[in-house]
């Protein structure tokens, strides 16, 4: 350490070049640079969404969205399966390896869901891919109460009203309705 301090105190033109061109390198490079204000710190994820009208949120576990976790499980790329269930709706998330090009982990995972679809029960929907988005996009969560309606009434409120006005502002890309009860 003596000697490189020696050696830049004899030579102090060749170390403010060096430090100059190095100044010059890193403010080049940085202007290249991409600047994300919000990057995306999220795996590729392909979500599934099931209306299953008339389940309760146990059945909906059972009957739909556990088939679907074990026929994504072990596909090719897949790194991690989640799932959501609730009354009317089954919502799985697959979460691919870093780097997987999303187009093709939806194709991955369409080919999964045709594996499934017919033993899933007859009243359910068929499944379909959520658009794609980020996990850092979800921006709102909303609630929706109402002592003088019922929760059917809230929810149609929600699905042909609300659901609708909010996918039509610009920049909305998914509105999943949730109903839960008590």
């Amino acid at each position: 350490m003596d000697h490189l301090i020696q050696w830049s105190l004899r030579n102090r033109p060749t170390v403010l070049i060096l430090a100059v061109v190095c100044c010059v390198w890193g403010a080049s490079t940085a202007l290249k640079a991409p600047v994300d204000v919000f990057p995306d710190l999220t795996a590729p994820t392909v979500t599934v969404l099931t209306e299953t009208p008339g389940m309760v949120s146990a059945e909906v576990e059972s009957l739909v969205t556990f088939p679907i976790e074990v026929s994504l499980n072990g596909a090719p790329g897949i790194r991690r399966v989640r799932s959501s269930s609730s009354v009317g709706i089954s919502i799985v998330y697959a979460e691919f390896e870093w780097g997987t090009d999303i187009f093709r982990a939806r194709q991955i995972v369409t080919e999964r869901l045709g594996l499934v679809a017919d033993s899933l029960p007859d009243q359910t929907g068929e499944p379909i891919l959520a658009p794609i988005s980020s996990i850092m996009g979800e921006i709102l969560f909303i609630g929706l109460t109402s002592a003088k309606k019922n929760p059917i009434a809230v929810r149609s409120f929600a699905d042909t009203v609300l659901r609708r006005s909010l996918l039509a502002v610009p920049g909305v890309s998914q509105v999943t309705s949730n109903i839960k009860f008590g």
